[in-house]
């Protein structure tokens, strides 16, 4: 009973995210010195993910029951989207007049304790615009004066905060649409996301919501430097418990994957993508295949297969076919990697012609990419052409040629298949690819063709005279 108390904790606290534990940290008064140094060795846990240090069993087990119950009262305590929550059922109780004396203590309370801003200001307001006309109509003026003095206070605050809403909206418009590939601009955004982002005085949501905005345009433009200064800044408020909950932590941590990804920095990107999937969130696999695209860059091929393999049950139970797609082909790139080209061959091919539609609307480069890879491996190189011919992949990559970071990736395994199956001679596929290279900026001279020629060079040396 006792072993299962503790791999209990042990569970619970392995769940546990490093800005979590130094926030109880910071905010704990522990006499028990027992207690302070189980919960330090929570935190050296958290940021030590790649090894574990066991709990002591001579501790009281109810230590660590205390423990556990004092860790989720206080994160309960902070996190906004359990408030956020807790006004959504408010608001129905008061819509459906269901609402409960112990209900309106409660919202009285947050009233009388309100800090402004809170993270969800605009959504308190509203609620509290509902509780005004509840208690009016039932001529519960006291109660109503409370209220009413609230909204009188912070309704210039409130207004503002939804003109920034308004501006958000028409910013994301162009931030998004050229993300995707429009020839729109949002650059034009960037300061006024920035003025937003770092105004105190504003409610949480609408500075996060800045910020990943801002995180798309320095996609959009690879300015990734703009971003270190803003995550740098959330770091430590998230360090104090401000703006807490699960989903706004990992969400955090996957943004830092990306930034340092940006800048080749792939140990703590593995490091911050690990901890983005602690918590099953509603973009969960989003964040495995953006951990998984790390784990592929510091060659952790094994360690890549075996994070793809745990998550494909929640994979197919996802609607999100941006999301399905991407997972499909990373899975195919962990399983190439670990040279088990066939099974890629069949997993690609078994999904491709169960979704071919969304593979073409959705990371279709990236998928045939490593399918390519699998069946160049295996000298299913007539496969390849047929799939090329079919889906005219080529005509798509000379579209797509014009995205910022454009690799060659299809029209090099076709001309190397062309090659193999004697279409063309050896100078042309040679020729053929040096193009290739030039096409995406990269020197001959200098690094070559910078694809996944090494993993297809043994294919056909002669004709990759450039790159390793």
């Amino acid at each position: 009973m006792k072993k299962m108390q503790l791999q209990k904790f042990t569970e619970f606290a392995n769940q546990l995210l490093p800005h979590e534990t130094a926030y109880l940290l910071s905010v704990q008064q522990f006499e028990d010195v027992e207690k302070l140094d189980i919960l330090k060795l929570v935190d050296y846990n958290c940021r030590n993910i790649d090894q574990f240090t066991p709990y002591d069993t001579g501790t009281d087990k109810r230590k660590y029951s205390h423990l556990k119950n004092w860790i989720q009262d206080r994160l309960q305590e902070k996190d906004v989207d359990h408030h956020y929550k807790w006004m959504l059922e408010t608001e129905k109780k008061i819509m459906t007049d269901a609402i409960e004396w112990p209900d309106e203590k409660q919202l009285l309370k947050a009233i009388k304790h309100y800090e402004h801003p809170s993270f969800y200001f605009s959504r308190f307001y509203e609620l509290l615009l509902l509780y005004r006309h509840f208690l009016l109509i039932r001529l519960r003026y006291p109660d109503y004066e409370v209220v009413h003095a609230f909204l009188e206070h912070y309704k210039a605050d409130y207004e503002f905060s939804r003109q920034i809403g308004e501006r958000l909206n028409r910013a994301t418009n162009d931030i998004v649409r050229q993300y995707s590939g429009a020839s729109t601009t949002s650059a034009k955004w960037e300061s006024w996301l920035e003025e937003v982002f770092f105004d105190e005085k504003l409610e949480g949501i609408k500075r996060h919501m800045a910020l990943i905005r801002l995180t798309f345009i320095s996609f959009n433009y690879r300015k990734y430097d703009m971003l270190r200064e803003k995550y740098d800044y959330l770091d430590q408020q998230l360090m104090q418990g401000k703006y807490y909950s699960k989903r706004l932590l990992v969400n955090y941590y996957i943004n830092r994957l990306l930034l340092h990804s940006r800048f080749k920095e792939y140990e703590t990107a593995a490091f911050f993508g690990y901890l983005s999937i602690r918590e099953k969130t509603h973009d969960y696999i989003l964040y495995v295949n953006n951990l998984c695209d790390v784990l592929l860059k510091l060659k952790k091929y094994q360690q890549a297969m075996e994070l793809m393999r745990q998550a494909a049950p929640e994979m197919r139970n996802s609607q999100n076919m941006f999301n399905r797609v991407s997972f499909v082909a990373y899975y195919m790139g962990a399983l190439n990697k670990n040279g088990l080209y066939k099974n890629a061959e069949g997993y690609g091919n078994t999904f491709l012609r169960a979704y071919a539609k969304d593979v073409l609307e959705h990371r279709w480069h990236l998928f045939f990419t490593y399918l390519f890879e699998a069946l160049l491996n295996i000298g299913h190189f007539e496969n390849l052409l047929r799939l090329v011919k079919k889906y005219d992949l080529l005509a798509r990559d000379r579209i797509y040629q014009r995205r910022s970071g454009y690799q060659p990736n299809i029209p090099a395994a076709y001309f190397l298949a062309q090659y193999k199956e004697g279409n063309l001679d050896m100078s042309a596929a040679r020729a053929s690819l040096e193009e290739l290279a030039s096409l995406a900026g990269y020197d001959t001279a200098d690094g070559g063709l910078k694809i996944f020629s090494s993993d297809i060079r043994h294919l056909a040396p002669e004709i990759f005279p450039f790159g390793s």
